[in-house]
């Protein structure tokens, strides 16, 4: 796996794919940003605002859905054990 990006651009809605894809790799960053955030007892919004780009106020709908599908998809590759391993350990 290629060093990902610090701050790559953010989908509004995670992947869902059954393996890791190339947004997922690119994002290894955010998700750990994310896990990390969450473990602390970051309030959502916050982390929205500051690993996401997303304001929270203008969009919420948006920052609340992109939030808990990246959240839930960083949750789902480390539970794997996919979250440093690439695409090419599955």
């Amino acid at each position: 796996m290629k060093k990902p990006p610090l701050d790559p651009d953010i989908a509004d809605v995670a992947p869902s794919d059954p393996k890791l894809t190339p947004y997922d790799e690119q994002h290894v960053v955010t998700y750990m940003r994310l896990l990390q955030a969450e473990g602390e007892g970051a309030d959502w919004r916050e982390v929205a605002q500051l690993v996401l780009k997303i304001d929270p106020v203008r969009e919420p709908d948006r920052a609340r859905n992109a939030y808990q599908s990246h959240l839930a998809r960083a949750k789902w590759a480390s539970e794997q054990g996919r979250l440093l391993r690439g695409t090419s350990s599955n």
